[in-house]
């Protein structure tokens, strides 16, 4: 408690939090109005092929736009980063409200959803490459507990507030574009705060070969990339941490497509009640998220950050086969709940590892390549789902080899981790 009241007495890590919560609330938001018009609709069954190409279509192009968003991330002053990109995605959510207002599908509702979700990814890497500018290293791992988990939480009760806004407005197209417009609202907000930190503050310290036109530096994004991955890969603990963080995100990828189908095409008949049993699911994970802030900081205190990250890994493999396995609802909201927390710790471990060993002049990048490698594993989740999944979302098969990816993934992170490093094995890390 003694470092949750440091990190929160810091002012400007006060700021970029509220900058985060503010914007991820509006994401929730935005991303349950989307969710409902384009899995939820009672026009026609959701298939696992539908789901697999409404996700490649919204996340997969970010494997493009990634890498140049670190380029300009190691550039552009952050701070300006967080308050355009708040204010491109109200105007562009703006113009999505528009699109389904006047019930417009296909390529042009996908075009606009998925810019503002890549700037979305570009705005969540500007913040945890702008972390470590407002929170000394003893506290980064509290830093990333409070920023990260509330920040999840936070996404989590926008999307029940834009559940309840679209229930209370009734059905139809009209409904859910005015939610969208409660989404606008927040990025405002949050574009508002950002503005009042000092536009140097969040770095990054430019050296004279970061200095000068964008065009060129847009023109060696490959050479850029080179030498990002060369940095990840001379500090090892950052290669394997996003090597694992990459793996259980396939997993969690997988489960998340069993679960939208079960509750659009198995668990109930009618739509709505379809999605309100997603709701609260989705609830689940997000509690899950918030009890991995909680026990996190203390686990990795006693495990070893690595210790924890493999904790959470076995963890998440029985769960699957214990509470999702079975493909019964109030286990799948339990096995939503540990899910979560699960998948929490180790993304905050991971966070940790990359900001304490990559140099700052390398975070943008490096965090842009993360969140891509973030994107494309849950995309290829999808798309393994569209092959495997039948359209009941019941796959025996396919949820036990979600369960020995976890459980490889973790016995292979602790060989390697543990096996080169003997000293950082299951004991308290010097740091909290």
């Amino acid at each position: 408690m003694s470092d949750l009241r440091a990190v929160t007495s810091l002012r400007d890590f006060r700021r970029l939090f509220a900058t985060r919560l503010l914007a991820q609330s509006a994401d929730g938001i935005f991303q349950v109005s989307l969710a409902s018009f384009v899995f939820f609709s009672p026009e026609k069954q959701t298939s696992a092929a539908d789901a697999a190409v409404a996700f490649a279509t919204l996340l997969l192009p970010y494997s493009v736009v990634g890498p140049f968003a670190g380029v300009l991330l190691d550039r552009w002053r952050r701070r300006q980063v967080l308050v355009f990109g708040n204010l491109i995605r109200l105007t562009v959510v703006c113009g999505t409200a528009a699109l389904v207002a006047t019930g417009v599908r296909g390529l042009p509702l996908y075009a606009a959803a998925l810019a503002v979700l890549s700037i979305n990814r570009f705005f969540l890497a500007g913040l945890s490459a702008s972390l470590p500018r407002v929170v000394p290293d003893r506290m980064l791992i509290m830093g990333n507990s409070v920023s990260t988990t509330s920040g999840a939480l936070a996404t989590v009760v926008g999307a029940l507030a834009g559940y309840v806004v679209r229930l209370l407005l009734g059905e139809g197209d009209n409904a859910t574009a005015t939610t969208m417009l409660f989404a606008a609202a927040g990025y405002l907000g949050s574009a508002s705060v950002a503005a009042t930190m000092d536009r140097d503050l969040l770095g990054p310290d430019l050296d004279r070969a970061n200095r000068g036109s964008i065009l060129p530096a847009l023109a060696g994004v490959a050479r850029g990339l080179v030498e990002g991955a060369r940095h990840i890969w001379q500090r090892r603990p950052a290669a394997r941490a996003l090597g694992v963080i990459t793996a259980s995100r396939f997993g969690f990828g997988v489960v998340t497509i069993a679960a939208i189908l079960l509750y659009r095409n198995t668990f109930y008949s009618n739509p709505d009640d379809g999605l309100r049993g997603f709701a609260i699911a989705f609830t689940a994970v997000g509690v899950g998220v918030v009890a991995a802030a909680a026990v996190t900081p203390q686990g990795a205190a006693r495990l070893g950050k690595n210790g924890w990250i493999v904790a959470c890994l076995s963890g998440s493999a029985v769960t699957l086969l214990t509470t999702v396995l079975p493909f019964r609802e109030p286990l799948l909201v339990v096995g939503g709940f540990l899910l979560g927390l699960g998948a929490q710790g180790v993304k905050i471990c991971v966070d940790t590892i990359v900001q304490e060993t990559i140099d700052d002049a390398y975070r943008g990048r490096v965090f842009a390549v993360y969140d891509m490698l973030f994107n494309v594993s849950f995309v290829l989740a999808a798309l393994f789902g569209a092959l495997t999944l039948p359209s009941s979302g019941r796959s025996p098969a396919v949820v036990i080899l979600a369960a020995c990816l976890y459980a490889g993934s973790a016995f292979i992170y602790a060989r390697t981790t543990f096996g080169t490093a003997r000293s950082s094995s299951f004991t308290a890390d010097p740091s909290p």
